[in-house]
């Protein structure tokens, strides 16, 4: 079986922090940036013409570690983007999921959450997925717990992935700026068939130029899902 269409692309946002180190700026003003390469790359893909969904990793379970008051601007900053996206979803028909424990931020940072996913529930161009205060295990954990809930005493794969926070499909094409090669505990289960990529690029710099690239590669690589 080769299957080298792109349905659901996955990236490991990375780097913001040594592109503003590089600048002699601030951490803030790499994370200021990137997030303009989120709305680049979001509506790109929301154009493309087989990508159905895009999941950025935004904010890990380990991200609390961080200094207070940059964890401090994180929030503030996840909540003016969401505000100030609303038009963007809306002009390009894009559906906002956040997937993660939410119950840690703060509750209007939550109700922001739910009422941007709301205001777009019925765009159908592409689904926009920002994993917050998310972990691999923490996902697949909660999804086994939640079917214990329900009296299952044996679960199947399909049990498992319809129990997860992203039931909409398996990832295709990893994504990993700024040279780390590691997944971090990133959609642990949705990754088990994924192509990888891995750029030296810092997500800072990382353009809707080299993802075409990265994209062209991905369709050139045979993919056999264990077959021969």
């Amino acid at each position: 079986m080769s299957d080298s269409s792109l349905k659901h692309l996955a990236i490991i946002m990375d780097g913001n922090g040594r592109w503003a180190k590089q600048r002699g700026l601030k951490r803030t003003k790499g994370h200021e940036k990137g997030i303009e390469i989120i709305r680049d790359i979001t509506t790109f893909c929301a154009d493309h013409p087989s990508i159905e969904s895009t999941t950025f990793y935004a904010f890990s379970t380990e991200n609390w570690k961080r200094p207070k008051l940059e964890v401090e601007f994180l929030m503030k900053m996840l909540d003016k983007y969401l505000k100030e996206e609303l038009d963007t979803y809306k002009e390009h028909n894009i559906r906002f999921q956040a997937i993660g424990d939410l119950t840690r931020f703060s509750k209007p940072l939550q109700k922001r959450i739910s009422d941007t996913q709301e205001l777009t529930k019925n765009n159908t161009d592409l689904i926009q997925v920002l994993a917050l205060n998310y972990g691999g295990r923490a996902e697949i954990t909660a999804a086994v717990n939640k079917l214990m809930s329900e009296g299952k005493t044996r679960v199947t794969e399909d049990e498992i992935s319809s129990a997860l926070q992203t039931p909409y499909s398996d990832i295709d094409l990893l994504i990993r700026t700024s040279g780390e090669m590691r997944i971090s505990n990133f959609l642990l289960w949705q990754l088990s068939y994924a192509e990888f990529y891995f750029t030296p690029t810092l997500w800072p710099d990382f353009t809707v130029n080299e993802l075409e690239k990265i994209i062209k590669n991905f369709t050139k690589r045979t993919r056999r899902f264990g077959g021969v």
